[in-house]
């Protein structure tokens, strides 16, 4: 469980030169927070609070945050508006994505007479019959709904209807009471059971993780509590493998112990290599568009190295050079570069005649 600290309050005030006491804009989204706490004692000038994507199942402790103009509290865990009565200068609620199944909790929202925007889009309360209605009807100092601005006639017509829309909605909410109770058991004991058919394995085996993420699931506060922690583990498990030492990485290893060089091809280019009587002879393929200025060459007694933007070519030689009339040009057409070595002791070709 995530929990509100200071510390993390002054690491999101940064804005503010770590000064949580004055923060106007406080964004504390996608930090897996299951508890709103300590914001209302701490930051009481609050104009802007942002928690959205979070694992958040209750609204609460916000009751000291007189300031507070917009709230955002999308992809939460929510199931019910409350809380909120206190909140004087509350101008916007998002409760996109959440999971408010009682849709009569609007009603605590009557008494926030600044509110003008509302969304509730992707709550299960919006599913039901006359939903708009009953809320524009509920709350007449809203503007807007799910981003939709009411109009007069909207008005008129959930005045008329409101009398016998209240008791509708009042059934529908008693029948999504009961489907989220037996979804709830259900979900449970699913999680239970693919729990159980892990628990041999350790924590951090990528078949646990596997196997959740391929099997099916319920949309529910439940599966996106397990979501968020099996994420959790994959960004420590990646966190853990980026902090390891370089020493688990392949080191490059120009030379052996004995001194002898080594062959290798970091940069991975095509090139021809001749072994002429007196010299030898390196055809290396650069890109055509790279500046010369990023290649270095060293030729040395018994191998040849190219250094590129820090990856290495080198070529181990069979027989020594001159280095001294080592010559190294570039093509201005094809970009490749040739590198001629003059062997140190050339060999002697014996013409025969017959």
């Amino acid at each position: 469980m995530v929990r509100i600290t200071e510390q993390l309050i002054r690491k999101k005030s940064e804005h503010n030169e770590l000064i949580i006491g004055t923060l106007e804009e406080l964004s504390l989204h996608q930090e897996d927070i299951e508890r709103i706490e300590h914001i209302g004692h701490w930051c009481r000038d609050l104009k802007i609070l942002l928690l959205q994507s979070n694992l958040i199942p209750k609204l609460e402790n916000l009751n000291r945050l007189k300031k507070l103009e917009y709230l955002n509290v999308a992809i939460n865990n929510i199931e019910r508006i409350e809380n909120l009565e206190a909140l004087e200068a509350l101008r916007k609620l998002d409760l996109t994505l959440n999971f408010v199944g009682e849709l009569t909790s609007v009603e605590s929202l009557r008494d926030n007479y600044n509110l003008r925007e509302l969304f509730l889009t992707g709550n299960p309360c919006t599913d039901f019959p006359g939903y708009r209605e009953y809320v524009v009807q509920v709350l007449p100092q809203l503007e807007h709904l799910d981003g939709k601005e009411i109009t007069r006639s909207e008005r008129l017509r959930a005045a008329r209807e409101f009398s016998s829309l209240r008791e509708r909605i009042v059934q529908h909410e008693a029948l999504h009471r009961i489907e989220r109770d037996e979804q709830r058991v259900r979900v449970l004991q699913s999680i239970a059971e693919q729990e159980d058919s892990v628990r041999d394995l350790p924590d951090d085996d990528e078949r646990k993780a596997s196997e959740f993420w391929q099997q099916k699931s319920e949309h529910c506060p439940e599966t996106r509590i397990q979501m968020a922690k099996f994420s959790r583990r994959g960004k420590d498990r990646t966190t853990k493998d980026a902090d390891k030492p370089d020493e688990q990485k392949r080191k490059r290893r120009l030379f052996a112990d004995c001194g002898r060089p080594y062959s290798l091809n970091e940069p991975r280019l095509s090139f021809e290599f001749r072994d002429e009587p007196d010299r030898f002879e390196l055809d290396l393929h650069l890109y055509k568009y790279l500046d010369t200025s990023l290649v270095e060459v060293d030729a040395q007694p018994n191998y040849v190295r190219v250094t590129i933007k820090g990856k290495v070519f080198q070529l181990a030689l069979k027989q020594d050079i001159q280095t001294d009339r080592s010559v190294c040009q570039r093509s201005e057409i094809t970009g490749h570069m040739l590198i001629v070595m003059p062997k140190l002791n050339p060999e002697r070709i014996v013409k025969l005649q017959w």
